[in-house]
């Protein structure tokens, strides 16, 4: 299927408006279907679980929350994120689960073939050069770690993009379908991952899920 041309937006979402809006919005469905495939798979009951572009951290908390031996680090680069993340985490009695990281990928100061786990959710398609996200998750994770990543993938078409805001974002705030359709727009068609995997020696599975995302799991080597 042909797909317009991907259009970049900005990597972060460091305005406190934009972020709040962000993490008020309604994403229960598509972040309860990614920690519900994450858990399909046979983990260590004292997993530690890295999760890149973790956001206002809804994937940590539900995980924390369900897992009480995962030892989570999230990671963003946005501070207005990672504080509503804090006050999330707080308000859910859960702030000593879960490590909260400020910092960007391809500098961050955290242990190598480490993690059992290593997750992103919804951040690839903000990145410009999206190779900087397989070589972190390949960096951070030990032999054998399982590899999830969920992000949207591109519409084939503007009209497409404009009636999935319409369908999943009508009655959100004007700021976050603006952001919605800028996000449709920046991100990834299947065969475009597929690509990245294969330039990053990473031979994952690649699975389009529900009408505007895309999952990839695999292991380490």
């Amino acid at each position: 299927m042909l797909s317009v041309e991907r259009v970049l937006e900005p990597e972060l979402m460091d305005d406190a408006v934009q972020a709040d809006a962000y993490a008020r919005a309604d994403f229960a469905a598509p972040n309860a279907l990614f920690c519900e495939r994450l858990v399909q798979h046979a983990l260590p009951e004292d997993a530690r679980v890295l999760d890149l572009g973790c956001g206002p951290a809804d994937i940590p908390a539900r995980l924390a929350a369900a897992y009480p031996r995962f030892q989570l680090c999230a990671v963003d680069g946005a501070a207005a994120m990672l504080s509503l993340a804090g006050e999330r985490l707080a308000a859910e009695g859960l702030a000593g689960r879960v490590d909260l990281v400020h910092g960007s990928l391809g500098s961050l100061e955290l242990p190598q073939g480490f993690f059992d786990v290593v997750l992103s959710n919804s951040l690839l398609h903000h990145l410009h050069d999206p190779s900087v996200l397989w070589r972190e998750v390949a960096l951070r994770g030990r032999s054998g770690a399982l590899v999830q990543v969920m992000d949207l993938r591109r519409p084939p078409d503007e009209a497409a993009a404009r009636m999935l805001v319409e369908t999943h974002a009508a009655h959100e705030p004007s700021i976050l379908r603006r952001d919605f359709l800028a996000s449709l727009r920046a991100a990834f068609t299947p065969e475009e991952v597929a690509y990245q995997l294969r330039q990053a020696g990473l031979h994952f599975d690649i699975e389009p899920v529900g009408d505007r995302h895309v999952l990839v799991t695999g292991w380490l080597p």
